[in-house]
């Protein structure tokens, strides 16, 4: 990472033989993170203190209204002590709360508080910015095979 947390851009390769690299399926959708992580981080990260995991818990639970702990991990393919620990973050921030679930009063729902959905629109907002940014890159057409393609490659 280059200073303040900003990722170099991403170097040109056409005048460097990637060898056995040009076919790996990892190695190309790695430059993409760094790319979109670049993106992401001036965009949304920095602007609103949110990881990447964090805004993908904000987005869904926006979407959803309420989801299980258990759930949000399988969607997110993170460990329960992982995840546990980051919604005490946001739940320290006011973001989200924990409660009861109706149908079932052993377990428990996480839902947004009116400070998280506020935040989950603003950012929802400049993530539409960043994406604008990035699909500059890309016909709408190669965008949707872009995202069809990356679930194919993990399992959606």
């Amino acid at each position: 990472m280059g200073l303040r947390g900003r990722m170099p851009e991403a170097a040109p390769v056409d005048d460097v033989a990637l060898g056995a690299l040009d076919c790996v399926l990892g190695y190309h959708v790695a430059r993409a993170a760094v790319v979109t992580v670049g993106l992401f981080e001036r965009h949304v990260g920095e602007r609103f203190g949110l990881r990447k995991v964090e805004f993908s818990i904000l987005m869904l639970l926006a979407a959803n209204a309420a989801l299980s702990p258990k759930r949000l991990g399988q969607v997110l393919l993170l460990s329960p002590p992982n995840l546990t620990l980051l919604l005490d973050r946001l739940q320290e921030r006011s973001l989200l709360r924990r409660e009861r679930n109706p149908l079932d009063g052993r377990s428990q729902n996480v839902v947004l508080t009116d400070a998280g959905r506020a935040l989950a629109s603003d950012a929802a907002e400049a993530a539409r910015t960043m994406e604008t940014e990035l699909s500059a890159r890309l016909s709408s057409a190669e965008h949707a095979m872009l995202i069809e393609l990356l679930r194919k490659a993990t399992g959606r």
